[in-house]
This record gives structure tokens, C-alpha cells and sequence, in this order.
């Protein structure tokens, strides 16, 4: 089975144990997640099947989008509900007003600082492990630039902001409402994290774990599998003749003279490649004496 399945996390899990669990259901061992969701988070998590974890950094590279809540007057050590409280601070004379405000400082191109608490490395280490073993004093945090695209506030009430984001790979949600704490003066940390979409997967086609397991016992869980192509769609198309077919998946160089049809550009880096309507993987152009040639990339057969 090489295929993509969108999952619904359930809080309380990580995504390794997301994993763990779609490989016993299906009895596969290939099984990889799509990025990170934090064990507090909820959400879209595509888990890639067999060969389809070739493209789960391609999935792990697109936007996302979440549903968040922030509750102000409380800052915690892991910018989340789920981390020691490290400050209380009177909420008051906050308006929508001074939220959208502050909302504006994490809008569009921003460089954002990670939470201490995450799973980015310092010289092979994972940044939460070296602060829970007493070593914070080995990690220097850096700035990343990040692209917040869309971030809507929805609710506020009770010292709590409801929000939607949409944002580029690398965005720490936790960040975003630590920040909005801090420009508002009373802090805040991000007590509620939905993930509603992550590149072409999203929340209305996802399905639990439990849904997973009924449709394979049915044997129709097929019709909520995805093709490793579907993720590709940002890629143009090329169709090669079958007789090229073997030098392709062998790593030999495709001539045009090879090339049947296709929606591609001579400018495209990166291609779909098929045959008598079978996907083949992802293939490269390259110039070989001023000629449009291919070669493979990822083979998906």
C-alpha cells in the first residue's frame, strides 16, 4: 500500500504515537507523519503509507491553517496550557481595538523566536530534552522568518481570544500568542490548538483513528485513501513513451524524443512523470547538449 490517509488527531497523543497506531491497524511497518502536532493539539495530520513517506517533507513544507485560542493574564514555560505557570498579570481595559493592534505585529513576514520547549535540535539534541535535563544555559535561540498569510480574530470573552491562522511551514502557534501576550502587557499562552488544514488536507475530509480501523476491517477504506500524485498537483505533468520507461526508473537519462505529451514548461524544475497512465514518481529536467532531457528524482513503482 503506498498511500496518504488524513487523519484526525485526538488530543493526548503525539504524532509518533498517531504513527504506532496506523501501523498495527494496517499491519505496515513503512508508516511517517507529516510534521509535529503537539500532544495538547488536535487536527489534520496526513500519514503517508508504504512508499508515499518519500513526499511527507513535501506535504511537511506546505502552509497550515489552525483554529486557537489564547488566554491572556497567564504565561507558562512552554507558551501552552500544558507547562509550569510562570506569571499572573491583571488583564485590564483590553478591546478589540487593542487586540487587533496587537494582533498586527504578528501579521504577514515576521521572524519569530521558537518556544525553549520544542522539538527543534541544538547539536543533535531536541531543544525540550535539554531543558528538562537542567541544560537550557546549551541552547541560543535564533530568530526564523515565517509567513503568517491569514490571522483573524474570532472571539474574545473571559480573557480568552479565539483565532484562525494561516501560516508557512516553521510557525510556532505557541509563539504567536506568546508574543500577543507580550505586546499586550499581561502576558498569555496558547490554551486551545485545532489544526484545520495542512497543504491540500483538511479537517472536513480527515477521519479518526477509530473510523480508520472500522473501514479496514470492511475493507473500504480505499475511497479514503489519497493517491501520493494528489499532493504533487503543484507540479506539472509529463507522459513518457513506455519503451523509455525502464532507462527512467533505472536512472538513465530520458531524451525528449521520449517525451508523449504533458502540461510542463522547459522552465520546470520538478515534474510528474507517467506512462500508459501510471505514476511514475517525480522526475528532474536537466540540459544535455542544449536539449530538454529527464531523469528521476523519486520513484514511487
Amino acid at each position: 500500500m503506498n498511500k496518504i490517509v488524513n487523519i484526525l488527531k485526538p488530543t493526548g497523543m503525539t504524532s509518533h504515537d498517531v504513527v504506532g497506531r496506523v501501523r498495527k491497524i494496517l499491519n505496515i511497518k513503512k508508516v511517517g507523519h507529516t510534521g509535529t502536532l503537539d500532544p495538547d493539539a488536535s487536527g489534520v495530520l496526513p500519514i503517508c503509507i508504504g512508499k508515499a513517506t518519500k513526499v511527507s517533507e513535501l506535504i511537511l513544507n506546505k502552509d497550515k491553517s489552525y483554529i486557537c485560542e489564547l488566554t491572556l493574564g497567564i504565561t507558562t514555560d512552554t507558551y501552552d496550557s500544558s507547562g509550569e505557570i510562570v506569571e499572573r498579570s491583571e488583564v485590564k481595559d483590553i478591546n478589540i481595538e487593542k487586540l487587533e493592534k496587537a494582533f498586527d505585529t504578528q501579521r504577514g513576514e515576521i521572524k519569530q523566536l521558537p518556544p525553549m520547549y520544542s522539538a527543534l535540535k541544538v547539536n543533535g539534541k531536541r531543544m525540550c530534552d535539554l531543558v528538562r535535563a537542567g541544560r537550557a544555559e546549551e541552547i541560543t535561540l535564533k530568530y526564523r522568518d515565517v509567513n503568517i498569510k491569514e490571522l483573524n480574530i474570532l472571539s474574545f470573552r473571559d480573557n480568552k481570544v479565539m483565532f484562525y491562522v494561516k501560516c508557512s511551514k516553521g510557525t510556532y502557534v505557541r509563539s504567536i500568542c506568546y508574543d500577543i501576550g507580550k505586546e499586550l502587557g499581561c502576558g498569555g499562552h496558547m490554551s486551545f490548538l485545532l489544526r484545520t488544514s495542512s497543504g491540500k488536507f483538511n479537517i472536513d475530509n480527515a477521519i479518526t483513528l477509530e473510523q480508520l480501523e472500522e473501514l479496514h476491517k470492511e475493507n473500504i477504506l480505499e475511497e479514503h485513501l489519497y493517491d501520493i500524485d494528489y499532493v504533487l498537483s503543484n507540479f506539472s505533468s509529463i507522459h513518457i513513451n513506455p519503451l523509455a520507461v525502464k532507462s527512467y526508473v533505472n536512472g538513465a537519462i530520458v531524451y525528449n524524443k521520449g517525451f508523449l505529451k504533458g502540461d510542463f514548461k522547459e522552465t520546470d524544475e520538478f515534474v510528474r512523470v507517467y506512462s500508459e497512465g501510471k505514476f511514475l514518481g517525480v522526475g528532474k529536467f536537466l540540459k544535455v547538449d542544449g536539449t530538454l532531457c529527464l531523469k528521476s528524482d523519486k520513484l514511487f513503482i
